[in-house]
């Protein structure tokens, strides 16, 4: 088919001169016409030189079922700016080769499906669609206005098995991911306060993490204003993985010629870990007998509790007295694991001390990476790590 003269809205500044159905889709050649002024792709001034022609294959919407294909007639300019370049057109981006309405369903659909569900969707190649999207994502975090952080939340999050993590930091204030990065170390973080830089650094007034010594020493050497502050929920974490699960197990093999009684300590570990408002109702008289028959877990049981109130105290006076009291009790239990836990906790005070001034904690991120964990089962995980990041940033693009 040849028409001159059929034009269709799709493709402004062109008329189709051939159309075509094969067994791959249906191909449409598309001509400029002389309808508008020419103009530079690269500054969009006004062009009068035509330096040559060229034809390009691109990629439009499905139609009615069918791939299209196009072949577009594009000009070469002449402009005074830029030299020769090709010319502006306002439905396809400059080196394109998938037009600008097909690039916007892409994104769209990457919001909210896989990128190997939107191939299947497109019939683009898998490189093609994740392209897209990165540029979509990229144009976000442009836009978003520079971040300034007086608080933030460090916290890391499993990447792969195999103990693998990454790092990822929030803007305590806004709630905007600032950077993600692999690995948990002093090196793998150190690229967010080099991107960060002394002026900003200078700002941080408080940071929230666990007790990671890397993230730690890393923060006092790039901020050392800062305070950090220790979160209540992975120090009563590592209390539980260090002190209650230990004594268990250590009750447990006592119990070895009691075999019942044996089978009640081991299968109790989620009953001591969970806080006693939260045992359901049917548990409670077990965890009571429990208690009651175990002095060693009743102990480290009660010493959980406690460990809480140190994060409670509005004076400093008041907590000082209820660290002392806490850290006396552990050594006079004569319990290894608890005396021992108390010895590594006795460097952190300034950081749990702080809770009283900065009323800070990781809650947010946690929330966080229960959503990457989502984004990463959708997705069946992620080639990319670098693109996985970038996901996780424009997810989080903080509040206005």
């Amino acid at each position: 088919m040849h028409d001159n003269n059929l034009h269709l809205p799709f493709w402004e500044g062109f008329s189709i001169w051939n159309f075509d159905c094969r067994a791959d889709g249906v191909w449409i050649s598309l001509i400029p016409s002389s309808e508008k002024p020419l103009r530079c792709s690269g500054c969009a001034a006004v062009c009068q030189q035509i330096h040559g022609r060229y034809w390009r294959t691109v990629r439009d919407m499905t139609m009615l079922g069918e791939p299209v294909w196009l072949q577009v007639q594009l000009r070469r300019l002449r402009c005074a700016r830029c030299g020769s370049c090709s010319e502006h057109v306002s439905w396809l981006a400059r080196h394109a080769r998938v037009t600008r309405r097909l690039a916007q369903f892409v994104a769209l659909w990457c919001e909210r499906l896989p990128v190997s569900h939107v191939c299947k969707l497109t019939g683009l190649h898998w490189e093609t669609v994740r392209r897209i999207e990165r540029e979509r994502l990229e144009g976000q975090l442009a836009a978003l206005p520079e971040a300034q952080p007086t608080r933030l939340a460090m916290d890391e999050f499993a990447l792969f098995k195999g103990h693998r993590y990454a790092t990822v930091i929030l803007d305590a204030d806004t709630r905007q991911v600032l950077w993600v990065g692999e690995g948990r170390s002093r090196e793998a973080i150190r690229p967010f306060f080099a991107w960060l830089g002394p002026q900003r650094c200078r700002q941080i007034e408080a940071v929230a993490m666990d007790m990671n010594t890397a993230f730690d020493l890393e923060v006092r050497q790039h901020c050392p204003q800062a305070r950090v502050v220790y979160d209540l929920f992975h120090v009563v974490a590592k209390y539980g993985r260090e002190v209650i699960d230990r004594v268990r197990v250590d009750e447990a093999n006592r119990l070895r010629h009691d075999r019942p009684q044996r089978q009640v300590v081991k299968r109790s570990r989620w009953l001591l870990l969970r806080n006693k408002e939260n045992v359901p109702a049917d548990k409670l008289p077990k965890l009571e007998e429990l208690l009651a028959a175990n002095q060693a877990l009743m102990t480290t049981y009660v010493m959980k509790d406690s460990l809480k109130e140190l994060w409670r105290p509005t004076e400093p006076w008041q907590w000082r007295r209820a660290w002392n009291n806490w850290l006396n009790m552990a050594r006079d239990s004569a319990i290894e694991p608890l005396c021992r836990f108390g010895k590594r906790l006795q460097p952190y005070w300034r950081g749990i001390l702080a809770r009283m001034r900065w009323p800070m904690h990781t809650g947010q991120l946690e929330g966080i990476n229960n959503r990457i964990k989502v984004m990463k089962r959708m997705a069946y995980g992620y080639r990319d790590s670098a693109f996985f990041f970038l996901k996780i940033k424009a997810a989080f693009p903080g509040n206005p």
